[in-house]
């Protein structure tokens, strides 16, 4: 076991790539397929860590950009790590912040010195950095791959990423390529720099990124590229960041094959039901989103079949009028700490009243329903009828 780090298979499915598997890590075991929670800035948005443990929670995911820019890496390791900093005490994984700060490229930050007011571009992207303003306060920061590593290693996350460049859809193909050749040359620095025994502070395991956009030859080329590289896992980016669902699911058809078997599987940023599944059906073994939780300050909740399906796509809006009166609970049919206890009509006068308690009820809610979907296709997995359940799910 390396870094007190292991995955193992435990079943697969006889119809697709579908597995169900374990990650060991120093803060304990992931039951694959697992959906990962977003603590962006060491917090799950309205819930606390009590709440994520009682819903069934085992992975968190922290946001790097934000943790650097406060309350600052050194502060976190001097907690402990990310893991006791936010008293989780449970697996974490950090991303390498490549995404937020490549998300600000298109913007622009206005800087107020005495009368002379300038605007200035957020980011600047060059082949060994990215010089970037803080979207806070405007102060000028540095990433280049080492920099994020250090700053992962101080954070301590169990699982830690490559610093990568996450080119927003539609590029042209020249440009994608350049952004996967850095990807690429900044993945070896990485690694030189993940191995640095002076700045190790924690027992941390590394994934590679795999990235190319929308083009087949490329999304090929990075599979193999870093799959034969030295990660302890493989995490697969921007299929989120403006592809189609049709894209996303091209994306994962045409990586799954590069994919070693004995190495863990990270699909970055989707949460909507149809993905999951999808993705799970693709041999993806873990995924995060912000969904439950914004989805849930928006009076948005998930519903199981027949309320959700394909057509709505599994969502219910608890702000609508015709909630007012309604003394049925949340959702029907669901065993979560919302459901058992409030009723439409009640959550539907939270938000109607911008009370604060709304998005606490409907985050839980939301959190239990994708985690618990995705432990009762972990079941499946391990009974051998994940395409039934999947069918079940999807139909129109």
């Amino acid at each position: 076991m390396k870094n007190n780090f292991d995955y193992k298979i435990l079943q697969k499915d006889t119809k697709s790539k579908a597995r169900a598997g374990e990650i060991h890590t120093p803060h304990g075991v992931i039951e694959t397929p697992c959906f990962v929670a977003v603590g962006t800035q060491a917090t799950v948005k309205t819930l606390s860590p009590s709440d994520l443990k009682t819903i069934g929670v085992e992975l968190l995911f922290g946001n790097t950009y934000h943790l650097h820019l406060r309350p600052g890496e050194e502060i976190v390791k001097e907690f402990g790590g990310l893991s006791k900093f936010m008293s989780w005490n449970g697996p974490t994984i950090t991303d390498s912040g490549g995404f937020q700060v490549f998300s600000l490229g298109q913007k622009k930050i206005t800087l107020f010195a005495d009368d002379n007011n300038t605007e200035v571009d957020i980011v600047s992207i060059k082949d060994d950095k990215v010089i970037f303003r803080s979207h806070l306060d405007g102060s000028k920061h540095e990433f280049s791959p080492e920099t994020s590593i250090k700053i992962q290693k101080k954070l301590g996350a169990d699982i830690i990423l490559c610093f990568d460049e996450c080119a927003p859809h539609p590029l042209t193909h020249e440009y994608t390529k350049a952004a996967m050749d850095r990807t690429h040359s900044w993945a070896l620095r990485c690694i030189e720099a993940f191995k640095d025994p002076t700045t190790t502070y924690f027992k941390q395991a590394i994934y590679g990124i795999i990235q190319g956009g929308v083009y087949k030859d490329l999304r090929i080329n990075s599979a193999k590229f870093i799959t034969t590289q030295n990660f302890d896992g493989i995490a697969i980016g921007g299929v989120s960041v403006g592809e189609s669902k049709k894209e996303m699911r091209d994306v994962l058809e045409w990586v799954t094959p590069f994919l070693p078997d004995e190495k863990p599987r990270h699909l970055l940023g989707i949460g909507e039901v149809d993905d999951i599944l999808d993705a799970v059906f693709y041999g993806m073994d873990t995924f995060d989103c912000v969904i439950p939780t914004r989805f849930g300050r928006y009076g948005i909740v998930f519903a199981y079949p027949p309320v959700g399906n394909v057509k709505n796509r599994f969502r219910y809006d608890l702000t609508k009028t015709i909630n007012a009166k309604d003394k049925g609970p949340v959702i029907d049919g669901c065993k979560c700490y919302t459901c058992q206890n409030y009723t439409k009509g009640y959550l539907h006068h939270l938000f109607k009243a911008n009370e604060l308690l709304a998005y606490r009820l409907a985050s839980y809610h939301n959190m239990h329903f994708l985690v618990n979907l995705t432990k009762e296709i972990r079941k499946s997995i391990l009974e051998d009828r994940f395409e039934k359940l999947r069918k079940k799910w999807l139909k129109t």
